[in-house]
């Protein structure tokens, strides 16, 4: 004989739903705050940029 040892789905509720699914939502606003999909939103440091003289032929 098997025993369940978790919830199922029989035992959700529409407030489980609804908090999941808030839960959902806010994890994905924080990925997207913390990891900026566009580039120009990235982080307006200074930029360096390297100078490779050009030797004479």
């Amino acid at each position: 004989m098997t025993r369940r040892i978790g919830p199922s789905l029989k035992d959700f509720t529409s407030r489980d739903v609804l908090a999941s699914s808030i839960l959902t939502a806010a994890l994905f606003t924080a990925a997207l705050l913390l990891f900026p999909v566009n580039h120009e939103t990235e982080g307006k440091a200074r930029q360096v940029t390297a100078h490779v003289p050009v030797s004479p032929r």
